[in-house]
């Protein structure tokens, strides 16, 4: 049977909660890996090979959800770029491969340092980034230094209840799916219902083994393929 805490009342309350807060709130400086780096949008130095990357997504499909683009010119891109790039709130990030060129884009947001809980999102892998071992990395770095560095208790992961591949993305990469918000916001002139992801503090050390065990350069043969996929490690 659970040990179910209750008060003076004989009424169930939820358990104990320890540390300091609030939690510190992101820094702006650079999360280094094996094969990416995910480093604060510099958005002069990052647009013209952002705009390049996300330029191969010939067709535009990789902007259908999310709430702007895509960006016919470099000129609008970068405006656009200007106008996101000195928030705290969201804070976005660029993803540099290995060789430190742009590849993609992702933030923190809804940043609540009071209650330890902090949400990524805006996330955008062009197709020099897409199903590679950089992506899955540059989420892994994010992930440590939200747990690791800051000791937040939550990160959530939210997304249009109708983008399969980024509910099959959440869940591969450790999220529980928590439920569907319905109605929960309208964007290019259509309704999204919120698709509700999260890892907590507790589920933490199991994905964080995950990752470190997926990350490693003998887990990928000489195309750089997987041998073994990372659902598979966490469920072991």
């Amino acid at each position: 049977m659970t040990d179910q805490r209750t008060n003076a009342f004989g009424q169930p309350i939820g358990e104990p909660v320890s540390g300091d807060f609030p939690r510190p709130a992101p820094p702006r400086t650079p999360m280094r890996g094996h094969y990416c780096s995910v480093v604060p949008l510099d958005v002069e130095a990052h647009a013209a090979e952002l705009f390049r990357a996300f330029a191969r997504d010939a067709d535009g499909r990789n902007w259908t959800y999310l709430p702007y683009g895509p960006f016919d010119t470099e000129a609008g891109f970068l405006e656009w770029l200007r106008e996101i790039g000195p928030k705290d709130d969201p804070l976005f990030h660029t993803i540099l491969d290995a060789r430190g060129v742009p590849v993609g884009l992702a933030s923190y947001l809804r940043i609540d340092p009071a209650s330890a809980v902090i949400e990524v999102g805006h996330i955008h892998f062009s197709p020099l980034l897409q199903r590679r071992p950089e992506a899955t990395e540059a989420m892994f770095l994010m992930m440590r230094r939200v747990f690791d560095e800051l000791g937040y208790r939550r990160y959530e992961w939210k997304c249009d209840a109708l983008n399969a591949p980024s509910c099959r993305a959440a869940e591969r990469l450790g999220f529980t799916f928590e439920g569907v918000f319905r109605q929960a916001t309208h964007y290019k002139g259509r309704n999204r219902d919120t698709a509700w992801f999260a890892i907590i503090d507790k589920d933490w050390p199991r994905i964080r083994e995950a990752f470190t065990h997926w990350l490693k350069p003998d887990n990928f043969d000489a195309e750089g393929r997987q041998i073994t996929p990372l659902k598979a490690r966490q469920t072991d």
